[in-house]
């Protein structure tokens, strides 16, 4: 299929192509959580050419913060600020989906009150000097699904085009799901289907905030990491069944979280078919599977479009914001970080020293 054919989506909201830019920390918010002028600058560099811009993650309460200059969207006094990223984003024509999410156990203890980090169960994270978090309670649990259909609320009256749930990359809708991160033996824990409980109790939270509040299509995505490595840790079989229930939840897309487009299982190396591949023979007939990862040039996109409807961009676009046009036009494509750029791609501080500090994380040009 072509990258520029439109694709309209389950709630019925239409994608003018097949490309999303992928969701990226950006460091650029204020401290108290509102948008930014360089955050706006910058997302307005990289709209255009995308179907829809998918945001940072932004946090559902004040619980969840898991970065500095990170953008919240936990209170309705953030909410002018939001709708200025809105429109930032639509004056250049592409539809703005707001990545919403809680960091759990991930969050730096400063960012939180009481600098008490908090999770699914008194289960540290396996990295260096990772706090113990405290076990969340029944309440502050439903408490937190009823943040995430709040935060899809102000997200719809900021004039979003649609949230995505971030489930991916170890916050706390993954730490539920988690054997690690979760020992509980409540109604939260236990066997495989009810450590789904928690993430599909968001879902319905969020579903019916859009039907209370949007009247026009509202897009619902969720992005998840198919697999842990810790053991014990999710594994594909774990996430087999996991997509077989969130592909009967009315879901827009479910994005897979991948570092590699065609990457195979991290858990067992004699495993080498795609795990974007398997995700896609069990649902892609029931929802839309988007994939990302390491698509640097065009011709890696479309051998992509084979296998998934939509891809998100998410290096390729810090490195190349006019990656889509150029695409268009035939113009070639920047692959790798012009240090040289850097004014150019409208990369602000701290935002450029960051992502070029962490080795291997971006191709660099000589």
């Amino acid at each position: 299929m072509n990258i520029f054919d439109p694709y309209t989506l389950p709630s019925g909201s239409e994608l003018k192509n097949r490309i999303l830019m992928a969701p990226m920390t950006n460091f650029l918010s204020n401290d108290d959580g509102t948008v930014s002028l360089k955050e706006l600058d910058y997302y307005a560099r990289r709209a255009g050419g995308v179907g829809a811009v998918i945001t940072a993650c932004a946090n559902v309460n004040a619980q969840g913060k898991g970065f500095d200059g990170e953008i919240g969207v936990d209170r309705d006094e953030l909410i002018p600020g939001l709708r200025k990223l809105a429109a930032s984003i639509h004056e250049k024509g592409s539809k703005a989906i707001l990545q919403i999410y809680h960091g759990g156990r991930m969050c730096p203890p400063h960012l939180v009150p009481d600098e008490e980090t908090v999770s699914a169960s008194a289960v540290a994270a396996e990295r260096e000097d990772a706090p113990t978090p405290r076990e969340m309670t029944s309440a502050e649990i439903q408490q937190t699904v009823i943040d995430f259909g709040e935060a899809a609320r102000r997200a719809i009256e900021a004039g979003f085009d649609g949230v995505e749930l971030h489930g991916a990359n170890t916050y706390l809708l993954q730490q539920f799901f988690s054997p690690h991160s979760n020992r509980r033996t409540d109604q939260w824990g236990g066997n495989v289907r009810d450590r789904m409980n928690f993430p599909v109790a968001v879902v319905e939270s969020v579903k019916n905030a859009v039907n209370t509040h949007a009247n026009d299509p509202f897009i619902i995505g969720y992005r998840l990491s198919p697999e842990e490595r810790e053991e014990p840790g999710i594994t594909l079989e774990d996430t087999m069944q996991f997509v077989d229930v969130l592909s009967e939840q009315g879901l827009d897309y479910v994005h897979v979280s991948l570092m590699q487009f065609s990457q195979s299982s991290i858990r067992n190396e004699n495993d080498d078919y795609p795990v974007i591949e398997l995700i896609t023979e069990r649902i892609g007939h029931k929802v839309p599977v988007m994939g990302v990862g390491s698509l640097y040039s065009v011709e890696d996109v479309k051998q992509s479009l084979e296998f998934v409807p939509l891809v998100s961009l998410g290096r390729e676009l810090l490195i190349d914001p006019d990656w889509v046009q150029k695409a268009e036009t035939g113009e070639p494509v920047r692959t790798k970080m012009d240090p040289d750029k850097k004014d150019e791609v409208v990369i602000p501080e701290p935002m450029w020293t960051k992502i070029m500090s962490v080795p291997n994380w971006i191709p660099v040009k000589e």
